[in-house]
């Protein structure tokens, strides 16, 4: 069982031609649960930037307007990530497992993504050998 789990979330975009990421926030969560419940949060906290709410306090009456069915739901996709306890329980079996976990979402400007990794699992491909094959 891995007991440590690093948690990235960037947004990449284009910028004179270029893929550049925007670090979003990072977290060393000391158990699973709190690396899943990070990765919700930070989710949840993009989708809501992206989409508030009609009634939310700071968004001027009238200043948001519906987008055309045909541009990808950024917001959508990512609260529905956080919703579903079946996607939900898959991330934590992989990390458990020491996998990389990968959640993405973007549309035509930005993509924004959530990594989520066992530090067990990073300690323990720094001390794989190296396959390289030695020069003559």
């Amino acid at each position: 069982m891995h007991d440590e789990f690093l948690c990235h979330v960037t947004a990449y975009g284009v910028c004179d031609g270029r893929r550049i990421g925007v670090p979003l926030g990072t977290y060393r969560a000391p158990t699973l649960a709190l690396a899943l419940w990070w990765l919700r949060d930070r989710a949840s906290w993009i989708a809501e930037r992206l989409d508030p709410g009609p009634e939310t306090p700071y968004v001027p009456t009238g200043a948001l307007v519906p987008v055309p069915e045909t541009v990808p739901d950024v917001p959508a996709v990512l609260r529905a990530w956080c919703a579903d306890p079946d996607r939900q329980e898959q991330v934590a079996d992989e990390l458990a497992d020491g996998r990389l976990v990968r959640i993405a979402a973007g549309d035509d400007t930005t993509e924004y993504e959530l990594l989520a990794e066992s530090v067990d699992a990073l300690r323990m491909q720094r001390t794989l050998p190296d396959l390289a094959v030695p020069m003559a």
